[in-house]
C-alpha cells in the first residue's frame, strides 16, 4: 500500500533548450524566406523553427527527489518559461507534489478569466504536471502508466508521420523503406490542393498497397474542398484525415465528419476537456488526438475519459516534442484502452534522445513500455547546457 509522504517542492527550474538537426522537422527549409529562425511553409499558416524548439522543466524536492516535464513549444518557448517561472514556480514552492490533480486544479486557476486553459498559460501547466507525474513516480517506486491505473499494452503501436520528400516518387521509395522495417501506418502531411493530395496519396498507396495510409491537411482547406478531398479519400480507404479546417470551426468539421466515411481527427490544439467535449457532442470528430506536451498528463487521461464516454479511439499526437514528452505520451498511451496508435515522427526522435541518459527505444513499429520508477527517463543536463 501506498504511504502519504511530506515531501515539499523546494525549486522548479526551467531550460530552454533548441538543438540544430541536419534536417528541419517536415522537411528542408523552403526557398525564398528571410534570415529569421522562424519562417512559413505555404500553404500552412504556422510558424515553424529551424532549430527542435522545446521547453524542459525539473522539479526538485527537499529529499532529493526530482521529476522532469515537458511542454510543447516549438516555437519561442521563452515565453512559456516565463510562465513557469514567474507564475507557476512560486505557488509550487513548498508544496507536496505527490498531490498531482489538487495542484492541477491550483495551478490552472491562477490565471483564471485570462486564458487560463488554453495557449502558453496550458503549454507551461503541461510541463509542470508531467514533471509531478515523475517526481511521485520515483517517490513511490512506480512508472506512470501504474500511478495512472495500469497498461492495457506492454507494446505502444506507432504509425510513422510524415515522408519529407519534394517528389511523389521519393515519398515513395521512402514509404517502401519504412515498410520494409515493418512500418504498417504512415501519414502524410499535405494540404496543398485536393487534386496534389489525391495525387501524392495515389503514388503511395500504389507503391506500397499494404500500408494504411492518413492524411493531415494541417486545418488549410474550405469544406467545399475538405469535402471534395474527402471523398476522394473515401474511395481510397484512407485511415484517417487529420485537421482538413479552419481549428476554431467546429460546425463545419461536424458537417464534414458526417459526409464522410474517412474519421476526422483533430486534437493538437486543445489542451482541455472541455474544448474536446465541445468537439465530441457536436459529432464533429472521430478520433481524438491530445498531444501530452500541451495537455499534460492529468488533462490528457480527463480527455482520454470523456472520450471513452462517447466510445471514440484517442491517439496521442506527437510533433516536435523531445525525449521528456516522447515518455509521458507513451505512460497516457498505455493507459488508455481504445489506443490505436502513437505518432512516430522519425526526424524528432533522432533529436529526442539526444537530450536523454539513455535513449528510449522503439519506432518505427512500436515503443516498449518503459518500467522503471517515473517517466522512466532521464535528462542529461551537460547536453541542454551545451546547446540551449
Amino acid at each position: 500500500m501506498l504511504q502519504a509522504v511530506n515531501q515539499k517542492v523546494v525549486e522548479v527550474e526551467s531550460y530552454v533548450v533548441k538543438l540544430r538537426a541536419p534536417t528541419p522537422y517536415l522537411g528542408a527549409r523552403p526557398d525564398k524566406v528571410d534570415s529569421s529562425d522562424y519562417y512559413l511553409r505555404p500553404p500552412w499558416r504556422s510558424l515553424y523553427s529551424d532549430r527542435f524548439e522545446t521547453l524542459l522543466v525539473r522539479i526538485t524536492c527537499d529529499d532529493g527527489t526530482f521529476g522532469w516535464g515537458e511542454a510543447l513549444a516549438p516555437v519561442a518557448p521563452e515565453v512559456v518559461k516565463a510562465i513557469v517561472d514567474r507564475l507557476l514556480r512560486p505557488v509550487l514552492i513548498g508544496e507536496n507534489p505527490t498531490r498531482v490533480r489538487p495542484l492541477w486544479t491550483k495551478l490552472s486557476g491562477l490565471m483564471r478569466e485570462r486564458g487560463h486553459l488554453a495557449g502558453h498559460q496550458a503549454d507551461a501547466l503541461a510541463a509542470v504536471d508531467i514533471a509531478l507525474w515523475d517526481v511521485t513516480g520515483k517517490t513511490f517506486g512506480l512508472p506512470v502508466h501504474a500511478l495512472l491505473g495500469g497498461a492495457f499494452r506492454e507494446d505502444i503501436p506507432t504509425y510513422v508521420s510524415g515522408l519529407p520528400k519534394p517528389t511523389d516518387a521519393e515519398r515513395a521509395e521512402l514509404a517502401g523503406q519504412w515498410a520494409a522495417q515493418g512500418v504498417r501506418a504512415i501519414k502524410l502531411h499535405l494540404g496543398y490542393g485536393v487534386e496534389r493530395d489525391l495525387a501524392t496519396f495515389d503514388a503511395v498507396r500504389a507503391a506500397h498497397p499494404s500500408l494504411r495510409v492518413a492524411v493531415d491537411a494541417h486545418w488549410a482547406y474550405s469544406l467545399a474542398d475538405a469535402l471534395r478531398l474527402g471523398r476522394g479519400l473515401d474511395e481510397r480507404n484512407a485511415w484517417f484525415f487529420e485537421a482538413p479546417l479552419a481549428p476554431e470551426d467546429v460546425a463545419a468539421h461536424r458537417e464534414l465528419a458526417a459526409a464522410l466515411m474517412t474519421p476526422i481527427a483533430v486534437g493538437e490544439a486543445m489542451r482541455n476537456r472541455y474544448e474536446f467535449r465541445e468537439w465530441i457532442q457536436a459529432r464533429a470528430v472521430d478520433l481524438c488526438q491530445p498531444d501530452v506536451g500541451r495537455t499534460g498528463i492529468t488533462e490528457a487521461m480527463a480527455i482520454a475519459a470523456l472520450a471513452d464516454s462517447h466510445h471514440l479511439p484517442v491517439a496521442p499526437h506527437h510533433s516536435v516534442g523531445l525525449g521528456v514528452a516522447v515518455a509521458a505520451g507513451l505512460h497516457v498511451s498505455a493507459a488508455i484502452e481504445n489506443m490505436p496508435a502513437f505518432e512516430f515522427q522519425p526526424g524528432t526522435m533522432a533529436v529526442a534522445n539526444t537530450i536523454l541518459t539513455t535513449g528510449l527505444p522503439g519506432g518505427p513499429v512500436s515503443f516498449a513500455l518503459p518500467h522503471l520508477p517515473g517517466l522512466g527517463v532521464e535528462v542529461d543536463l551537460s547536453a541542454l547546457q551545451e546547446d540551449a
